[in-house]
């Protein structure tokens, strides 16, 4: 795909199978094991067998190799494999590849996959503790310095410029923790099963990094989330209906770092995904008011208003009033914030429930869905269709 025209992909894959673990803080399992029940578990899903896989795609953070998982989930030859960088950026691009490959003749049918003990193992929110010399944490020596040690202070400094541009206050941010834990509520898989909060539960929470709140940022999770991928034509004669894919696109801005751009020009809003937006809209000829349900990634909610301007779902700076007034529905599984922190694997997966209309917070007649990947890295995002 490139910025300047469509491309030809949309219409040629679709999502044929979806799989998770159970999601907690204790999976008492290895990386490896949550990986590959993930794995059979979204085959079966598809109605597929181990053999029938000759591709695979994962991020480059996840610590059990392709060819690894491939053996102990039984699965044979592989033809393709791919990894994506930049974290959680990475989550709606590994559909893209496998998608890319299945359009290609490169590979039939490709599994997309991440797993972690980010809970009882390694925690991302423990913040940086050693890193090798390379020039990609060269751009952090700028910032850790000065105590800007995690993601969430990280976010915070765009975040507090945000609200000064729009003369908004912290509350803001609340009506995305809000919507987020409302879905989670309904929804079983989730760990805030049953436990809504109020915007103000959101104001009496603690502070993490002012202007963020505790309950303004993501879980940190242990669990698998595999999505399978082939050709439209071939998913039609699966077991579940085919989500088809509508559009894919990949974004870095001009300036781009990971997660610490603050020498651009303007910090309320987020380049790399105008970028993906752009694309995405160009190549399914759609726009906002075409969809149905929206799957934001919601490691902290002042990215997830950022992420509606950069989509044109709103104007600038009147995010927290469009998710007030519920004018898209959003984030139905509960999210990063409600559900479980995989990485926006599993914001994927709810947007192929919705599309099925198998969803636990289905939205009636959901036929599209927009799915967008990390922020304030390089990103993803996907289009989703149902087909016919």
């Amino acid at each position: 795909m490139s910025v300047r025209r469509a491309d030809t992909l949309g219409g040629k894959a679709a999502i044929a199978g979806i799989g998770a673990t159970e999601f907690s803080k204790d999976s008492g399992r290895s990386e490896l094991k949550l990986a590959v029940e993930a794995v059979q578990a979204a085959i079966d899903d598809a109605g597929l067998t181990p053999a029938d896989v000759d591709g695979m795609v994962t991020f480059t953070m996840d610590t059990s190799p392709e060819i690894t998982v491939a053996q102990a989930a039984g699965i044979g030859e592989l033809s393709f494999f791919s990894r994506i960088h930049y974290g959680g950026g990475a989550a709606c691009a590994t559909v893209q590849q496998a998608a890319l490959a299945v359009a290609s003749g490169v590979a039939e049918v490709v599994v997309c996959y991440r797993a972690f003990n980010e809970r009882s193992g390694r925690r991302f929110g423990s913040g940086v503790q050693h890193r090798e010399p390379s020039a990609e944490g060269a751009a952090l020596g700028w910032a850790l310095p000065f105590g800007l040690l995690t993601p969430a202070s990280w976010v915070a400094m765009a975040a507090q410029r945000y609200l000064h541009t729009y003369n908004l206050t912290p509350d803001a941010f609340g009506h995305v923790a809000v919507t987020d834990r409302r879905h989670a509520a309904r929804n079983p898989a989730a760990y805030f099963y049953e436990r809504p909060i109020t915007l103000a539960d959101h104001a009496a929470s603690r502070w993490i990094v002012e202007p963020l709140r505790l309950l303004d940022c993501c879980q940190e999770t242990d669990g698998g989330q595999a999505i399978v991928v082939t050709s439209a034509e071939r998913a039609r004669d699966l077991r579940r209906p085919p989500t088809v894919i509508v559009a894919a696109a990949q974004g870095a801005g001009r300036g781009q770092e990971q997660m610490t751009s603050f020498y651009r020009d303007d910090l309320t809003g987020l380049p790399e995904m105008d970028v993906v937006a752009r694309q995405l809209w160009q190549t399914s000829g759609l726009c906002p008011a075409d969809i149905d349900v929206g799957i934001l990634y919601d490691h902290f909610t002042p990215f997830v208003l950022m992420q509606l301007e950069e989509f044109g779902f709103c104007g600038p700076g009147e995010a927290a009033d469009f998710v007030a007034e519920d004018a898209l529905p959003l984030n139905t599984h509960g999210g990063q914030l409600g559900e479980a922190y995989l990485h926006g694997m599993n914001g994927i997966a709810e947007a192929v429930r919705q599309l099925r209309g198998t969803s636990v917070n289905q939205i009636p007649g959901a036929g599209r869905a927009l799915v967008t990947a990390g922020t304030g890295v390089p990103t993803s995002g996907l289009i989703l269709g149902a087909d016919g």
